[in-house]
């Protein structure tokens, strides 16, 4: 039996690396849009070797290959939301950027995970690469969403306190994204968790209740594409950021015990049979 919707499917694209795992990247992503009943298209910027463990190699696409992955996207489907992960390099970045700069449905709803330290505090690309992020890609973002190395670096700013986070937040918004939302996951103490947006007028913390699972992988890439989702459902953006962190944070009671490293969050968590 063929059922068809009436209805538009609202969709989502995602221009982010590939996880071997399954926990994090562009894996990551189409889990999270398809939990928001959003269409996920992707464009893989490159491949990773990697499991709950770790890293093993990292091979980069070419940037003409990830531009045709765009425009055949918007070509035929368009999107109504876009989410930017893993760019990986200054030629990726900035021909990503070139692409979305020239086109209106990728710009309207942009959400930047500007992947370039990680939560230990490794910087995972190149400083030309980070210029080209910060001179390129972030000001079309309509929010920007990094953890609290990643905020240190954009901004210059030394991050322990929750007023030094706001500081950042404020700081950062100034490189041109409409808004930002520092993310507290690499805090310590009782500001682990704890976010910060700002959006050039409004500062508020927001909140949710830590889970204690070490089992944490791809929050960072689910965080960023259930904004998008909520973004293409037509959420405005402060709604969109309160939906994705309770979505993360309920992902994180589910997360997987998989593999003999650090397991990815349960995406999936409605098909559980112990789920609320």
């Amino acid at each position: 039996m063929t059922i068809s919707f009436s209805a538009a499917v609202p969709v989502a694209l995602t221009i982010a690396g590939s996880d071997s795992g399954g926990g994090a990247g562009i894996q990551a992503d189409l889990r999270t849009f398809a939990f928001h009943q959003v269409h996920g298209t992707s464009a893989l910027t490159c491949i990773t070797a990697q499991n709950t463990l770790g890293v093993t190699r990292v091979d980069a696409l070419p940037p003409e290959a990830v531009i045709a992955q765009i425009t055949a996207v918007i070509e035929d489907i368009g999107v109504q939301a876009a989410k930017t992960g893993m760019l990986l390099n200054q030629g990726i970045i900035t021909a990503v950027a070139n692409q979305i700069a020239h086109q209106p449905d990728l710009m309207r709803n942009l959400v930047v995970d500007p992947v370039m330290v990680s939560r230990t505090g490794a910087q995972l690309i190149d400083d030309d690469a980070v210029t080209a992020l910060r001179q390129q890609l972030i000001p079309l973002a309509r929010i920007l969403t990094p953890n609290r190395y990643e905020a240190q670096m954009l901004s210059g700013l030394e991050i322990t306190t929750l007023n030094e986070m706001q500081a950042a937040a404020e700081k950062i918004v100034r490189l041109g994204a409409k808004a930002v939302l520092v993310k507290g996951g690499g805090m310590t103490g009782e500001w682990r968790g704890v976010d910060v947006w700002f959006d050039g007028e409004r500062l508020e913390v927001l909140r949710t209740e830590t889970v204690d699972t070490r089992d944490t992988h791809g929050t960072g890439c689910t965080l960023s594409a259930a904004i998008a989702a909520n973004l293409a459902r037509g959420e405005d953006l402060f709604a969109a950021v309160q939906q994705a962190k309770q979505y993360v944070t309920t992902a994180l009671h589910y997360a997987l015990r998989i593999g003999q490293g650090q397991g990815p969050v349960g995406h999936f968590f409605p098909l559980f049979t112990n789920a609320d």
